[in-house]
């Protein structure tokens, strides 16, 4: 089996939007360095002044060098049946996979990172960077961030580890367990202790702080999710990133509201500024002239104020759709059925007959009022059941003029004797306005056996 050692310049982090500048690959037969590629390469757009001061890398020096698509065949054929080798691999192979792909050529190799093989082969070091691992095993760079001098380091560490733990490599590649998109300080044993359960998790860096929280219905899928594309903030976030925290909330709800909570409290480096969708239809209420309440999906147009508001006309629809089965309205005083007479359900008598009269206003009234009480019950105090971190438990979301602010578990085997009862059980949060948008956001999809109006 063949090794390709790889290390690449660039303009900039993100594959998509860089260019390389440089290019160095170093094939290894498995027992020696056998065949070298290296070439400076035109990335097509100006070279940053910070990455010529960290690189010696400048325009003059790149004038008249090929570009990416005049040597991605030769470089293809020098790549292609190897296995991908990079410190940090995935931001080589991130970087040339696109170029490639961008000159015509799929490419597709196993790939092994240096830094998670080092960390296997010599563990107990602070650090895996390329110069401090050199550093501490003696390996010399001689051109410290060019594509050549760095190459030649990371081949000589990787033969080290070839001649000291071959196991460690054999190991890994055998495995082809999808490890390699796993960050280069989160171990395999750590990534499988993630649960594939719903919560709110947290990304710390090496001193422990907090730099990014999430939320996932699987958290496990989530974290993985996160590394598989490689924009320049994913990049920095896959070097960063040491430990992984997380609560679990048993329902996507609760995981919503905390992770919002949580960014508010924390304000990780990596999460951008919370960001709410905006409720584009309303559902409004009117009595028509003959004293019916009637309902209708419209337009949010901001002159009337609507009683509960969604982010699409469909949801909207569906919603009322659901709430005309279960409080027995008249699907055509609700909007959803335009006909001249009766509506469609009176004739299959699913309607009691409001639409043709033969329901009075005050009986039809009174249904309509209780659908309008259990919409307006999250403006005044309204506790909400959802599902808990364990079959025998059931969460309580208690929500005050519409802002989130206690929850808490209770087994189902538990007797409570009123709302006030379970209120006294649960852990209270601090006061965050914005969590209205989210009640928003789920209240059209909880059923009515779910709401608890607290008197």
């Amino acid at each position: 089996m063949n090794y390709v050692i790889v290390d690449i310049e660039t303009t900039g982090g993100n594959p998509s939007q860089g260019g390389i500048t440089e290019i160095a690959a170093i094939l290894h037969d498995g027992d020696r360095v056998v065949d070298r590629f290296h070439s400076l390469i035109d990335p097509e757009r100006m070279v940053p002044s910070f990455i010529t001061g960290l690189t010696g890398i400048d325009n003059d020096m790149l004038e008249g060098a090929p570009t990416f698509s005049e040597i991605a065949d030769e470089l293809y054929d020098f790549l292609k049946g190897n296995v991908f080798v990079a410190h940090n691999v995935n931001f080589d192979y991130s970087f040339i996979r696109e170029a490639l792909k961008f000159s015509g050529i799929e490419y597709n190799a196993p790939k092994l990172c240096t830094v998670r093989l080092s960390r296997k082969a010599f563990p107990g070091f602070g650090s895996y960077s390329l110069g401090r691992i050199c550093g501490h095993l003696s390996i010399s760079i001689k051109e410290r961030h060019r594509a050549m001098g760095d190459a030649d380091a990371t081949a000589e560490l990787f033969d080290l580890i070839m001649k000291r733990s071959p196991d460690v490599i054999y190991q890994t590649l055998k495995k082809s367990n999808g490890e390699s998109f796993l960050p280069p300080h989160i171990s395999r044993e750590r990534f499988l202790e993630i649960p594939e359960s719903t919560g709110i998790y947290y990304f710390h860096d090496k001193n422990g702080q907090v730099i990014y929280v999430g939320k996932a219905n699987d958290i496990r899928s989530r974290f993985k999710g996160h590394f598989s594309s490689s924009s320049k903030d994913k990049m920095q976030l896959y070097n960063e990133i040491h430990d992984i925290s997380w609560e679990l909330t048993g329902n996507e709800f609760l995981a919503f509201l905390l992770e919002s909570l949580e960014i508010k409290r924390l304000w990780p480096k990596f999460n951008k500024a919370l960001k709410y969708n905006s409720w584009n239809w309303g559902l409004y209420q009117y009595e028509d002239g003959q004293g019916y309440v009637r309902f209708q999906i419209g337009k949010n147009s901001g002159n009337l104020k609507p009683i509960l508001e969604f982010e699409s006309h469909s949801e909207g629809w569906k919603y009322l759709m659901d709430q005309v089965a279960v409080f027995s309205l008249c699907p055509k005083l609700a909007g959803i059925q335009k006909t001249a007479g009766a509506c469609y359900d009176y004739q299959i008598q699913k309607c009691q007959g409001a639409c043709c009269h033969q329901e009075s206003p005050e009986e039809y009234n009174q249904k309509a009022n209780d659908f309008f009480a259990s919409i307006t019950g999250q403006e005044g105090a309204v506790i909400i059941k959802e599902k808990g971190i364990h079959p025998n438990e059931t969460a309580f979301l208690y929500f005050e003029k519409g802002v989130f602010s206690a929850y808490g578990f209770l087994n189902k085997e538990d007797s409570y004797s009123d709302e006030f009862e379970i209120l006294g059980s649960l852990k209270k949060v601090k006061h965050l306005p914005e969590t209205k948008y989210i009640l928003r956001s789920f209240f059209p999809k909880l059923s009515i056996n779910q709401i608890l109006v607290v008197k």
